[in-house]
């Protein structure tokens, strides 16, 4: 059997700003309950730290979205290979990996940001670190809001732990766990998040699979920029217009190209292919919007 991906972001089920309020009122209450003076309790200490805390890291995570989403400098994004399934195959996979296997990724990005008039003459600078040896956190499958804000803050204290990589502090955190495609037919949940600015991308650690890989990886990609999938999760099938790069094409099958985001080429109404390569790929103007291409 051809070893096929199937790969979808998983979706956070949480706001920053109500989290903000509950300590707020947390904080508030607290105070209420005795008269303001040198000698808080320890406990109105604690969750003052803490909201100051979470206000700097929300302020400082409104700053870098902004900061990456104009779009005036390359954006610095390091990936870290991972032997996800232990196996000697894949650690000399990637042993042989080097930064140039990426080189698809901004090219594709500059050609599409020219096609929306964006005069960006390098919007990646892609590095690759070294491997890391332990593996991250996963997603819980089904799990509540608490879960997946517990999850999201030990995936981010995960990657500070193991960071590894010694030059300029990147922006996007681009993890590759890869798999030996003759022990997996099947990859599923890849994650990229925007908060944080961090993806977990599963990958076959197979040269021939490298420009599909390279697809996955600016999918991802993208997530931590903001956007959104545009394919049912249940059919993998991509929604119209939006999941479609051609979607005014007369007549409309087959489609020549895949939404980067919508994930795959529709034929037909109900049969589609993966694309080879980011060849294959168009970012459409609902992607281009959430990027900041658009307005």
């Amino acid at each position: 059997m051809k070893a096929v991906s199937i790969h979808f972001k998983v979706r956070l089920g949480y706001d920053t700003l109500e989290t903000y309020r509950i300590l707020w009122d947390l904080f508030r209450d607290s105070l209420s309950k005795q008269s303001v003076s040198l000698d808080m309790t320890f406990k109105t200490l604690r969750i003052t730290l803490l909201l100051l805390i979470l206000v700097y890291v929300g302020a400082d995570r409104l700053l870098n979205d902004v900061r990456v989403t104009q779009w005036k400098s390359p954006l610095r994004v390091v990936i870290y290979p991972i032997n996800a399934d232990a196996s000697p195959e894949v650690e000399t996979f990637i042993n042989t990996l080097n930064v140039s296997q990426f080189e698809d990724i901004p090219v594709a990005l500059q050609k599409e940001a020219q096609r929306y008039g964006l005069a960006i003459s390098s919007p990646l600078r892609i590095s690759l670190s070294q491997a890391i040896k332990s593996r991250p956190p996963l997603p819980p499958k089904q799990g509540s809001t608490i879960a997946i804000m517990r999850w999201s803050l030990s995936l981010r204290y995960w990657a500070w732990k193991e960071e590894n990589y010694t030059g300029i502090t990147p922006q996007i955190r681009l993890y590759a766990l890869y798999f030996n495609p003759k022990k997996f037919k099947r990859l599923s949940h890849s994650t990229g998040l925007k908060n944080g600015k961090i993806a977990l991308i599963k990958l076959f650690a197979q040269q021939h699979h490298s420009q599909r890989n390279n697809v996955v990886l600016l999918h991802e990609l993208l997530h931590t920029l903001g956007a959104t999938d545009k394919y049912d999760l249940s059919t993998g099938i991509p929604h119209y217009p939006d999941g479609y790069a051609e979607p005014q094409r007369k007549p409309l099958y087959p489609q020549r190209f895949a939404e980067i985001m919508g994930g795959k080429i529709p034929l037909s109404p109900t049969k589609t292919i993966m694309p080879d390569s980011l060849t294959k790929t168009r970012i459409g103007s609902t992607t281009a919007k959430e990027i900041g291409w658009l307005d």
